[in-house]
């Protein structure tokens, strides 16, 4: 089995490549999704991890595997000098290269697809089915749903529990009452997505890497707000593809999470 066999069943069974360029294409935006770095070499494991750093290329040599899967892009921008001091981006690449390890993202593509991250992260947060933001070949970004009716107090302590992670930021009043929720995996707070969340009636805006003024936009607008790591937010979804779909692979593979980054 080669790394290009390793795509196509990732494609056949999460989202194909093809979903990312529509995706940039309908809304404007940049990604670079699919095969990395590509060693030509029989497959021998698959490690799956959201992030190419050091940790996660050693971790997947002394496994004796030789495919990393990653959801944020290894490379996403252009290259213009490879320091192996100053960059460990650049020394993760090398290390890749350096033992034969190929590597493929997936990132927007798995952000949007039907069962994606995005989805996952309405999942954890205790939905089901939601009005979509920016919809897309019957996935999408961003959304908004209903969850059980709880204070915000024991919803955060939900979330904490189910995310596994003690650095959940909150925003609101304890004894608010929740019964509708937006959320966006990653950095997903914009003009656009705070408007949908107040449209559609949410309680709370649950997403990443907030601005002070976003935060205080959407407090005034009275609703709720719950900021997970960007890690956290993502890493849950990736990982619940990736039990979904690892027998299928038909090669020994592995999860790898930075708990430093939940």
């Amino acid at each position: 089995m080669k790394v290009e066999q390793i795509l196509s069943l990732l494609e056949e069974k999460v989202a194909p490549v093809k979903l990312s360029d529509n995706f940039c294409k309908k809304y404007g935006l940049y990604d670079n999704s699919g095969i990395i770095i590509n060693c030509g070499n029989e497959v021998t494991g698959v490690l799956f991890t959201l992030d190419l750093t050091a940790e996660a290329v050693s971790k997947a040599v002394s496994s004796g595997f030789n495919v990393i899967i990653t959801h944020h892009p290894a490379v996403y921008g252009g290259i213009s000098r490879f320091d192996l001091v100053a960059n460990p981006q650049a020394a993760a690449l090398a290390e890749c290269v350096k033992n034969g390890v190929s590597v493929i993202s997936m990132h927007l593509n798995f952000d949007a697809a039907e069962r994606g991250i995005d989805y996952r992260l309405m999942q954890g947060l205790g939905g089901e089915n939601a009005r979509i933001l920016a919809d897309i070949d019957g996935g999408g970004y961003g959304r908004v749903y209903s969850v059980s009716p709880q204070k915000l107090s024991i919803y955060s302590e939900n979330v904490s529990k189910e995310f596994k992670t003690d650095r959940l930021l909150v925003y609101g009043r304890p004894d608010k009452l929740i019964k509708k929720a937006a959320s966006f995996c990653g950095a997903g707070c914009d003009d656009k997505a705070m408007a949908f969340a107040c449209e559609q009636g949410a309680d709370v805006f649950i997403s990443s890497d907030m601005k002070h003024h976003e935060i205080l936009n959407l407090i005034q607008k009275g609703l709720a707000v719950f900021i997970l790591t960007h890690y956290a937010s993502e890493n849950y979804g990736f990982e619940k593809i990736y039990l979904e779909i690892k027998e299928s692979l038909n090669v020994k593979s592995a999860y790898y999470t930075d708990a430093d980054l939940l």
